[in-house]
């Protein structure tokens, strides 16, 4: 499996499990993405994405978008996101 850097965690929202991500390239509800940092490191895939409360299928580099995730992040841990090869 091969992944590639597509941003960054900017906020945590722990009430509702929300991550901000700043992107840095194209991520579509549907990709698989693994969250890494200094005490961060888990996969998930994308179920849903939001920008400024409003549901997206895809984002793009600059956009910051909202996604329910299933563990505590940190700001600056780093999001990539995972190419199924083969």
């Amino acid at each position: 499996m091969e992944e590639e850097r597509i941003g960054k965690i900017v906020k945590y929202f722990a009430r509702i499990g929300v991550a901000a991500i700043i992107l840095e390239k194209e991520l579509q509800v549907g990709d698989r993405i693994h969250i890494k940092g200094h005490t961060t490191d888990f996969e998930q895939k994308v179920d849903s994405m939001q920008i400024e409360n409003k549901s997206v299928e895809k984002a793009g580099p600059g956009d910051a978008v909202g996604i329910k995730i299933n563990d505590r992040v940190r700001p600056n841990d780093v999001v990539y996101k995972v190419q199924e090869t083969g």
